[in-house]
Formats: C-alpha cells, sequence, structure tokens
C-alpha cells in the first residue's frame, strides 16, 4: 500500500464560543430537574409550509422491500463523480430496488459538508425521484444539527429520513426520546439502531414510546434476529440492516425486507433474497461474497470491489483505503463463482494495483 497516490486537504475550522453558566449550583443540586419549556417537540422553521410536511405517507415507505445503502463515488481531484453516481442509481432501478438512502456510512455522509450532502439529496431526488424512494441519512449525534439537516432535506424533496441515535456522547433514555421527538414533526422518519457504531443500543421502549408518531416508519435494526422477531409481532415495520442476517430475518422472522450495502453490487440477486421467495441455496451461494464485503469496516469492501468492477473510479477518501491485493484476488475468484452478469458495471472484474488508487 506505500506505492498509494494521496492528495492530503487540511482545513481549518474555528469552533463557536461556548458560554458556560457561572453558577451551575442548581445543577448540582439533587433536586433539580430539566425545566419542560427546554424541549420543543414541535419546532417548524421558517421554510416549511402545512401544506408540505408529510408529504410522503408512511405506508408508501413501508411497503419498501429492498432499500439500497448507495456508494457516493469521487473523481480523482476529491469532487463528487455524479455521472457514475447516476450510473448507480440507474442499475439499481433497473434491477427492482425500491430505495436508496443518500449519505449513509456506505455513501460516507460523514465525510462530507452538510451543504454537499443536502446537494447530493436534491440531485437523487431531482433525477431519480420518480423511480423510487430517496431516503436522506440526516441524523447526528447533535440533535440541532440533526433538525437543521433534516429540514433541509424535506425542502428538496426527500422521502423520508433516516435517524440514527446520538454517538460517541451517549445520552439518558429521556435524552433519546428528546432528541427523536425533535426530528420526528419534521416528516416521514425511520429510526435507526446500530449499537457497533454509535456505542448505545435504542431499546425497544424508547421504540414503543416513538411509534405514537404518526410520521414513524419503523426501524433500521442491526441489533440480531431477536430483536427483529420481536418488532414483528409487534406490528412495526422492521428492515434488517445487516446483509448477513436480512434473507433469514425476511422470510423467518417477519422483517419487512432489507437495507443493503451489497446491493450496490449485486441488486437483482438482492431484490431476489428479500423479495421473491425463501431460498436457502441463494442465500448460501451468495454469503461468501457478503462475508468479504464485510471483513473490513465499510465502505472499504465495497468501495474496492466497485473499482474493480469498473462502476467507479478507483478513488478513496481518507481515512479509508483499499484492501490488500490478496483480497483485491479474492474477489475476482468471488465474482466468476456467482457470474459477472449479476454484478454492476459493464467492464470485465480487474485485479487493480495498489497504484491504480488514489487516496484523496
Amino acid at each position: 500500500m506505500a506505492q498509494l497516490k494521496c492528495h492530503g486537504m487540511c482545513m481549518r475550522v474555528s469552533a463557536p464560543e461556548l458560554r458556560l453558566p457561572i453558577d451551575d449550583r442548581k445543577r448540582r443540586n439533587a433536586n433539580w430537574r430539566p425545566r419542560k419549556v427546554t424541549i420543543v417537540h414541535n419546532l417548524c422553521l421558517p421554510v416549511r409550509s402545512p401544506e408540505i410536511q408529510n408529504r410522503t405517507p408512511v405506508e408508501d415507505i413501508r411497503s419498501l422491500r429492498l432499500i439500497t445503502s448507495i456508494k457516493t463515488p469521487y473523481l480523482h481531484d476529491g469532487r463528487l463523480d455524479l455521472k457514475a453516481y447516476d450510473g448507480l442509481i440507474d442499475m439499481q432501478i433497473a434491477q427492482g430496488v425500491d430505495g436508496v438512502i443518500v449519505g449513509s456510512t456506505a455513501g460516507e455522509g460523514h465525510l462530507m459538508s452538510w451543504d454537499k450532502h443536502i446537494t447530493l439529496l436534491g440531485h437523487t431526488v431531482a433525477c431519480f425521484g420518480t423511480s423510487l424512494k430517496v431516503i436522506g441519512n440526516t441524523g447526528s449525534n447533535s440533535t440541532g444539527e440533526a433538525m437543521r439537516a433534516t429540514e433541509k432535506g424535506f425542502a428538496v424533496g426527500m422521502h423520508a429520513s433516516l435517524q440514527i441515535n446520538p454517538y460517541y456522547g451517549k445520552t439518558s433514555i429521556s435524552g433519546l426520546l428528546a432528541h427523536f421527538n425533535s426530528v420526528l414533526p419534521m416528516g416521514t422518519t425511520i429510526i435507526y439502531n446500530m449499537p457497533s457504531k454509535t456505542g448505545q443500543d435504542i431499546p425497544p421502549s424508547v421504540i414503543q414510546t416513538l411509534a405514537a408518531s404518526p410520521n414513524f416508519v419503523g426501524i433500521k435494526e442491526c441489533v440480531g434476529y431477536d430483536r427483529i422477531r420481536q418488532y414483528a409481532e409487534e406490528g412495526k415495520t422492521v428492515w434488517c440492516g445487516m446483509d448477513h442476517e436480512c434473507h433469514d430475518a425476511r422470510w423467518d422472522l417477519g422483517a419487512t425486507g432489507a437495507m443493503s450495502v451489497a446491493s450496490n453490487l449485486i441488486p437483482g440477486l438482492m431484490r431476489e433474497l428479500v423479495a421473491g421467495k425463501k431460498s436457502p441455496p441463494l442465500n448460501k451461494k451468495l454469503m461468501p461474497l457478503i462475508e468479504w464485503l464485510f471483513q473490513e469496516p465499510t465502505p472499504i469492501g465495497l468501495n474496492t470491489a466497485l473499482a474493480q468492477l469498473g462502476a467507479v473510479q478507483p478513488v478513496f477518501r481518507l481515512p479509508y483505503v483499499p484492501l490488500p491485493l490478496l483480497k483485491r484476488q479474492e474477489f475476482v475468484g468471488l465474482v466468476k463463482d456467482i457470474g459477472r452478469e449479476h454484478f454492476v458495471g459493464e467492464r470485465e472484474v480487474q485485479v487493480l494495483e495498489d497504484d491504480d488508487f488514489t487516496l484523496v
């Protein structure tokens, strides 16, 4: 990997002034209670109007079987490669995918500025919003930031928002409820639970409370089979967020479908896996590819695979770097085993060398 080209970029961001209360004795007092007036659940920012709120019914989102966490491709100078991006989504539509999540972990939304993130959302809606549902990953560990991003996402036409719980700085159960209740009034919302990334589980008690909102769609659940079964038995819409579990979750546990990373590569087969019929042989056939895809954190495997398929340029945004040569060679074998015709892209799969990749 020593030969990888790296184009660094240094950004200086000035932090806003932080003013702390001079006297915090009240907060140290054992009888202190949070003031209810500090939590405004029904805040709507000035750009919104009642006529456009909730314009996508929750039932329209609940019916989606396969939703792809779409990859964001780059040009060699680090800009977004919209031509490649449009090509990826065209292939998703052609293979029957119901929706895409823009700016997810697979789409590296956490490496974008919110301006770029919202611009990409608006572009996706404008170009493809009549062919599939566009879900914006507009959650944040900052409630105010999540509110502003979600507001802008709905303003540019996204059909639903995906809201993760605050990460890094974990909060209390009351804090989780206050956080989600600050964004739910803005529009159709899916809750995203992935404790391996956030460090905090969203327990069923929180979901049961949030489900009372008319904007609550369901849950993208990554905890495991028991949690998916529980929500399905309670009549809640739940998507499996783990590709290696999505077949069994769909057909044995009652999941609506899957929010998938692997469907970037094999959208037709993933559609068959969760929206066709129960097929343990197909699930077994795809498992080596899925295991290869997640041997390192997302989107490392995905970016490597799409570059080898020629669907995107071999450009990585740091801190992500390609899988090593041996793993790239393994991928070529996996493609041949499954069949090149099932994968996105038109070029024959290649083993790229280290110096074929650019890091930005």
